[in-house]
């Protein structure tokens, strides 16, 4: 079996002070690759710093919507020479967030805004949180031309509707632990019936533990295992099967060797 956790965050205080050991139980576990993401411009550097040293690791650079009210000037700047670092397979994670409003809302869209402006002009995949901002978030992509582009919207939980207004754009969704959650319904429901050449997984970890390992803190990505097994009965097919297919699809997502 050969995973790859397509969003985790390898540089937070939770998993940091281990990472060799976090990356060696990815490995006893099946999962081969990590992309780690980024959140702020220091956060980005951290990210280059630690895809150069660790095999099997690449990164995003990018400014996360809680972070967008303490931006300073010349963070733009520092991503944009980051980007340009062969580690670097994405630009985020970027978008909106209506739920939590750590940073108002006028700043996270500016900031999202000036990162779409010149993420369009680079050949890279475009990591995007959302949560309970779809429509703004869409409407900024389709303003900033990134239809049938490659954009994943990151831990999805939204709506079935949701999905399906992605996917007519081109855009692509993810799955965390959230998934197995009990009370999942209706995003087991998407998931069972996601087209199969679309499909990635994500920890987001340190956070979203999955069944049956949900109790256990900071998730890691080695517990990417326990998600794809519950999806892959979930839909009918082998678990070598399902990984294999989750994997190819995300190495051609983020372009990886």
């Amino acid at each position: 079996m050969d995973l790859i956790d397509s969003h985790a965050h390898l540089t937070s205080e939770a998993l940091a002070s281990d990472v060799d050991g976090v990356l060696q139980r990815a490995v006893d576990a099946g999962v081969s690759t990590v992309v780690t993401i980024s959140t702020d411009a220091a956060d980005a550097e951290a990210c280059v710093r630690l895809a150069r040293l660790k095999q099997g690791v690449h990164c995003s650079v990018g400014i996360h919507p809680h972070e967008a009210g303490k931006v300073h000037a010349g963070d733009m700047d520092r991503l944009r020479v980051l980007a340009d670092d062969p580690n670097v397979v994405a630009i985020g994670e970027l978008g909106l967030d209506y739920h939590y409003d750590f940073s108002d809302q006028s700043s996270q869209k500016r900031v999202l805004d000036m990162q779409l402006e010149w993420a369009g002009q680079l050949d890279l995949a475009l990591v995007v949180h959302c949560r309970e901002a779809f429509e703004d978030v869409s409407a900024a992509l389709l303003a900033h031309g990134f239809r049938d582009r490659r954009v994943v919207f990151h831990c999805f939980t939204g709506t079935a509707d949701e999905a399906r207004r992605a996917a007519q754009a081109g855009w692509r969704i993810s799955f965390t632990g959230i998934v197995t959650f009990k009370r999942s319904t209706e995003l087991q429901a998407i998931a069972r019936d996601y087209p199969a050449d679309q499909l990635m997984l994500e920890t987001d970890s340190p956070y979203l533990s999955p069944i049956p390992v949900r109790s256990i803190r900071p998730n890691e990505p080695a517990h990417l295992a326990h998600t794809a097994k519950f999806l892959a009965e979930l839909r009918g097919i082998s678990l070598d099967e399902f990984a294999a297919a989750t994997s190819a699809n995300t190495r051609a997502f983020f372009g990886l060797g």
